[in-house]
């Protein structure tokens, strides 16, 4: 089956399998590594992506699902070559460490400072609950979070 999916600003026309799965489209079909592929099972959220602006578990849905949609994967983020706030948040706070959770955790952010952009720490923890890091303990990714809220761009995605 054919689909056009609109990822990062850009619409892609690919010819799929219906049970194609929208993080193998990112990584495999458009190059995108970006968005991981962690644990096959939807329990680590290292494949979040946002869709139509809400983040989503990648593996969880189907490329066909996603077509006629808007997609932003962490590529997307940076905008006119100067990082998304909640990626320089991860850098001045120390917000990682392996980085295989990075992506996923920061489209997880974006997503809540689009929705709300003074969260509060439970709120941080709530939104980031629904994924795992197994090195820095969360405490510099919700750090990281809080200095994307108190540092707000211009512009940013979705926004």
């Amino acid at each position: 089956m054919q689909v056009t999916i609109n990822v990062n600003g850009e619409d892609y026309t690919r010819e799929i399998e219906p049970r194609h799965l929208l993080v193998r489209f990112l990584r495999d079909d458009l190059g995108l590594t970006g968005t991981h592929w962690g644990c096959d099972t939807s329990n680590c959220g290292t494949c979040v992506v946002l869709l139509d602006g809400e983040p989503v578990k990648s593996c969880t849905v189907l490329a066909a699902m996603a077509a006629g949609h808007e997609v932003r994967t962490v590529e997307g983020l940076e905008v006119d070559g100067k990082l998304d706030p909640i990626q320089q948040g991860f850098m001045e706070e120390h917000g990682l460490q392996c980085g295989f959770c990075t992506s996923g955790m920061q489209m997880t952010g974006r997503a809540l400072l689009n929705r709300n952009p003074d969260p509060s720490e439970a709120e941080i923890r709530e939104a980031i609950s629904g994924q795992l890091c197994r090195c820095t303990g969360y405490l510099n990714i919700v750090k990281a979070i809080q200095w994307a809220a108190a540092h707000p761009a211009e512009k940013t995605v979705g926004s």
